[in-house]
């Protein structure tokens, strides 16, 4: 009879054909003595990773490939990447061999003794970042500190790719899970309904071997409405949130616009509001195509299309923020409270129009 699998270790994966043979060789050699299989999701690499983790596969039935078309995300990798392995243990690492892999039996050991919970972290004794610049330290450390006080996670490195849970913790905050961006340590422990019993274990982040750091600056909007998902995601839809905080940037546009169209090219008002108006509406389409609809993003013609049912639909966004401003101003006098009332209108249509209209939902095959 075959010995029971005892653990699974997931590990996203996106142009990193350069390691993952590496890393296989090195779980196979660290994970000796226990029953474990390996399950990569990769998210359409373009540098061959799925064909390479498909040859290994192909020499070795504990390592399995999962490869996800049109869908990209390592949290939702992640989780996938879990909830298709039987495994009672299951461990998250990355494929840029910068995580210690001699940590996998410690982590193994602590959730043995009772734990729910064992994390790699960097910021503890015996701990470090490696070769990180001041600028990127700084960022993890700030980025720590927010997640700390404003989820109340009591953990030294709750950024941390790098653990080990049990099912269990898995089962019971599954459906409250965000699966937005790159941090879903911090997702699986801020949708825990109950406190975990973790163990953190210190190590070295190591240095990439090939490949190239998967982090900009849409990794740390991901982080942003993340942290806003699980304060707020209660009370409003996160690409809510999100649609809104891209419009506050576009305000700042337009008034920018607006100023060097006046002072710099001398138009007239009625020329330079037009100019900062069309502006802001690309910019905002812009970002909202990259940020806040990552994962329904538009290319080429679609782009083109896009866009202009985009300014269609803020178009008359910005007719009804208008005519509600002008009714409630009629009725009260009280300019501030109408023109918020507007906007908050206006933001509601445009999203609620151009979601449907611009970036609607697909169709998932029945």
């Amino acid at each position: 009879m075959m010995p029971s699998l005892q653990l699974c270790v997931v590990i996203p994966t996106f142009n990193e054909a350069g390691n993952v043979a590496v890393l296989v060789e090195r779980l196979s050699h660290v994970l000796q003595g226990l029953v474990w299989e390996l399950v990569f999701v990769d998210d359409d690499s373009k540098d061959g990773t799925a064909g390479v983790l498909q040859a290994i596969a192909l020499c070795d039935s504990r390592v399995r490939v999962i490869r996800r078309v049109g869908r990209r995300g390592l949290s939702s990798a992640c989780i996938e990447g879990m909830l298709a392995s039987p495994a009672p243990y299951l461990a998250v690492m990355d494929a840029d061999l910068q995580h210690d892999e001699n940590c996998l039996p410690l982590m193994f050991q602590a959730l043995n003794e009772g734990f729910d919970l064992a994390v790699g972290t960097r910021y503890m004794a015996g701990g470090g970042t490696g070769d990180w610049s001041a600028q990127r330290l700084n960022i993890s450390k700030a980025a720590t500190s927010l997640t700390q006080k404003l989820l109340n996670i009591e953990l030294n490195d709750p950024m941390s790719g790098f653990f080990m849970i049990r099912r269990q913790v898995l089962d019971d905050a599954v459906y409250r899970l965000s699966s937005i961006g790159f941090k879903i340590l911090v997702d699986l422990v801020a949708s825990s309904p109950k406190p975990l019993r973790v163990k953190e274990i210190p190590f070295q982040f190591g240095l990439r071997v090939a490949g190239e750091s998967k982090l900009d600056s849409r990794v740390a909007w991901d982080f942003l409405m993340l942290l806003a998902d699980k304060t707020i995601g209660r009370f409003l839809p996160v690409r809510l949130i999100s649609f809104a905080a891209v419009g506050a940037m576009g305000v700042g546009v337009h008034l920018l616009v607006l100023g060097l169209c006046k002072s710099w090219l001398a138009l007239p008002f009625v020329q330079a509001q037009t100019m900062a108006v069309l502006v802001a509406m690309v910019f905002n389409f812009y970002l909202n195509n990259v940020l806040t609809y990552r994962d329904q993003q538009l290319h080429g013609s679609r782009w083109l299309w896009g866009l202009l049912k985009f300014m269609v639909a803020c178009g008359l966004g910005g007719a009804a923020n208008v005519g509600v401003a002008h009714y409630l101003y009629g009725n009260d006098g009280m300019w501030v409270v109408s023109g918020l009332a507007g906007i908050l209108v206006g933001v509601i249509w445009n999203y609620g129009v151009t979601s449907i209209l611009v970036w609607p939902q697909r169709r998932k095959a029945s």
